[in-house]
């Protein structure tokens, strides 16, 4: 099978692609330039130069290609309103692009790579597939965008797109650069005394994992539906914690008291850069203090065969590769 994807270069993405070279597939990858694009070619992927904005060069690159994983996208939360286009544009803009245009060349299958997030804050609550997002009110301008993308590819969907949709939960593992990923390699390291949004809920997952359930939903996955790819409910005192009895070391003292953040974030982006937090610390705020976003991997487990590792076991596995284990 030879299969277009974008978001290649990106950390589920670059998992998606080696998976699928390594099961015999060709890939196409769409890649801003040739050298981000590098470690993909070496592998055995073709690189197609551009971007999401271009649909008649994603049109172009799909000729031939039995099917489509649609990865990109922007994913930060408290950034400024500076930056809000250019995340609209990839995001929402990007993913009507890539699946219109998917649509338009007639293939086989096609993957959209939702999120949780599109559900939004669950309150506390465990959601499935069936629930809806209540669209007047968001926590961060990426919830917003990946909610409307993800409509985006169910309008799509109802346009006759063979389109299946999955949805993973709070992504981590080896080279994560997000910052619960910093999060997890400063508490292994010790430099986290205090937690930030102790009580906000998190679905830990793997990035191999999400990678495998990917491509399930490719083989295996009913055109129309959504499989949440989650893996092991916690808090982020809980992930701390966690984070502590893997490498043997004394889990942080205490928390930051949501108050104290409350109170600086008017300051703006230069106390935040020292806190080592985003600029936007409203919107930091308002998508961590005491939100959750739950949801049940079961469908999945049951229709696909997703079978995602223990948190403590991944973790465990990733600071090994990130040498924060002693050995």
């Amino acid at each position: 099978m030879k299969v277009f994807v974008t978001g290649g270069t990106g950390f589920i993405g670059g998992h998606v692609v080696r998976m699928l070279l390594g099961r015999g597939d060709e890939v196409t990858a769409l890649v801003r330039s040739p050298a981000k694009g590098s470690a993909l070619r070496h592998q055995g992927a073709e690189l197609v130069e551009g971007d999401l904005s271009d649909r008649t060069v994603i049109a172009e690159a799909m000729q031939g290609c039995n099917a489509a994983i649609h990865g990109a996208a922007v994913y930060e939360v408290g950034i400024p309103v500076s930056q809000r286009a250019a995340m609209r544009e990839a995001n929402v803009v990007g993913t009507e692009n890539v699946l219109g245009a998917a649509l338009d060349a007639g293939l086989g299958k096609v993957v959209y790579i939702s999120t949780i997030a599109a559900f939004g804050n669950t309150h506390g609550e465990v959601v499935d597939e069936t629930y809806e997002h209540p669209a007047e009110s968001f926590n961060s301008y990426y919830e917003e965008t990946k909610y409307e993308a993800h409509q985006t590819a169910k309008a799509l969907i109802a346009d006759g797109l063979p389109c299946v949709m999955v949805q993973p939960g709070g992504v981590y593992g080896p080279d994560d650069h997000s910052a619960v990923g910093k999060q997890i390699i400063d508490s292994a390291s010790g430099r986290m005394p205090l937690v930030p949004f102790p009580k906000f809920g998190l679905d830990m997952v793997h990035v191999e994992d999400v990678a495998t359930g990917v491509l399930l939903a490719l083989d295996r996955g009913e055109i129309g539906e959504s499989y949440v790819l989650g893996g092991e409910l916690t808090t982020m005192r809980g992930l701390m914690d966690t984070v502590a009895k893997v490498t043997g070391k004394r889990e942080p003292r205490g928390n930051i008291p949501t108050g104290l953040l409350k109170a600086i974030a008017p300051a703006g982006p230069l106390l935040a850069k020292l806190m080592g937090q985003p600029p936007n610390m409203r919107e930091l705020i308002s998508s961590s203090d005491g939100v959750t976003f739950w949801a049940s991997s079961d469908k999945a487990k049951a229709k696909l065969g997703y079978a995602p590792r223990p948190l403590e076991a991944g973790l465990r596995e990733t600071l090994e590769a990130e040498g924060k284990l002693a050995t």
